[in-house]
């Protein structure tokens, strides 16, 4: 995956912060669109949940663009980045200008015709490097967080803010005491995650509901690398 990214590296727009997802994420694409057509093959048409974390709730809206919605009646998005910081901000997109097209070309609840939830976390606020009485995990979280949003002094999981985690239009949810992935969700003593994320027992039940709740026939077509097992 790391080689194929890196393939957009020689692309000027890149550098210009202007590149467009095509050509650059098309094999991941295509991997979309085969586990999409394996599971309605499988399902005999039944309706597709397109459930994806982080980087995948983007790539599910280019795929969305792209591809269409036929068979598909949901997304569902948990920790994902969904706008590029605003000019002002002075940042680079972290996504050399895909989350900008994403924006401009198909923003908020695009297709009016399926569903759309997004899940975020508030788990850490975010503070500027020179902010008084911050914890340096406070300040290291607002650098990352300033990147995505434009701003460090707000509340998120750890990794994308809160305002970046929703669309417009959309079921918004947004969960307290919940990080991004599951690095350093250990298990305590008395059988809760020390460190909840998402996918945590305890978490689950908070946000699954959105997945079938209109549709129990539905079936998943999961995007992304950390996704809870089996859902």
């Amino acid at each position: 995956m790391t080689i194929r990214n890196a393939a957009g590296v020689v692309d000027i727009n890149y550098w210009k912060g202007t590149l467009n997802p095509q050509p650059t994420v098309n094999w991941y694409l295509k991997r979309i669109d085969d586990a999409v057509n394996s599971v309605k093959t499988q399902t005999d048409g039944a309706p597709v949940t397109l459930l994806a974390h982080s980087a995948g709730g983007w790539l599910s809206r280019v795929y969305l663009l792209s591809k269409g919605t036929t068979g598909i009646d949901r997304l569902v998005t948990i920790g994902s980045p969904h706008s590029p910081p605003p000019q002002e901000a002075k940042v680079m997109d972290q996504t050399r200008g895909i989350l900008t097209y994403v924006e401009q070309n198909c923003p908020g609840r695009f297709h009016s015709s399926i569903e759309y939830v997004t899940v975020a976390g508030k788990y850490i606020e975010g503070a500027g490097l020179r902010d008084q009485g911050a914890s340096i995990a406070q300040k290291i979280v607002g650098a990352g967080y300033q990147q995505v949003c434009g701003n460090a002094r707000v509340w998120g999981d750890g990794i994308i803010p809160i305002e970046a985690a929703h669309l417009h239009g959309a079921d918004q949810v947004t969960l307290d005491g919940v990080y991004h992935s599951p690095l350093g969700a250990v298990v305590a003593v008395d059988g809760k995650t020390g460190r909840p994320w998402y996918g945590s027992p305890e978490v689950l039940p908070k946000w699954i509901h959105h997945i079938s709740d209109t549709n129990e026939s539905d079936s998943i077509v999961e995007v992304g690398n950390t996704l809870p097992p089996n859902l």
